[in-house]
């Protein structure tokens, strides 16, 4: 099966993703509107020995999250919808995802978030002649985040953070596809 973007049409829309944005952030960092948070960082693409439990592919993922102010509380947390979007700079497997984050802060400036939704990827879905990409059996998948941080200031924060796709069992194959990274975030 043929990717719907190449490697240049990935960075081309990370980079449109980036530029489309920034007067959008400009006018919520004035407005205190809409977005809570923006988060970019790098990722290591297919983190072997986590959930999925191989590794095929390669490179880093660039991200880029919005976390959105609407917020609900729940168990001393609160939930905000989210969006993101991690591009791998070797041409394999990128995603977009939405759902939502559960956040719990400490008194001492650490953080727990809590990520679910869905994503929708680039990659292969069930070809047996792509023996370097992983199979994940659906277009579109689960996706689930854990991001430990801690916030420097009242605006700038960092992440260590580990998310997961997969199809959850609802299709065959379902490789899944972990990565590990660093974000900063900043909090309007």
């Amino acid at each position: 099966m043929k990717r719907f973007l190449s490697h240049p049409s990935r960075i081309a829309l990370l980079l449109f993703f980036c530029l489309a944005l920034s007067p959008l952030l400009s006018h919520a960092a004035e407005n205190k509107t809409w977005v809570h948070e923006v988060r970019i960082g790098l990722l290591d693409h297919d983190t072997d020995n986590l959930w999925s439990g191989s590794s095929r592919e390669a490179g880093v993922d660039v991200n880029a999250e919005l976390i959105f102010t609407p917020k609900y509380e729940l168990w001393h947390g609160r939930i905000r919808p989210n969006l993101g979007l991690s591009v791998n700079s070797q041409g394999d497997t990128s995603k977009v995802y939405a759902g939502g984050v559960w956040q719990f802060l400490w008194k001492n400036g650490f953080i727990l978030d809590l990520g679910a939704g869905l994503a929708v990827h680039d990659g292969e879905i069930e070809n047996p002649e792509a023996v370097d990409k992983k199979k994940l059996g659906s277009r579109i998948l689960l996706h689930f985040a854990v991001e430990l941080g801690y916030s420097l200031s009242a605006h700038s924060r960092v992440f260590l953070m580990s998310d997961h796709i997969s199809n959850g069992y609802t299709a065959d194959p379902n490789e899944g596809l972990d990565t590990v990274g660093i974000r900063y975030g900043y909090l309007f």
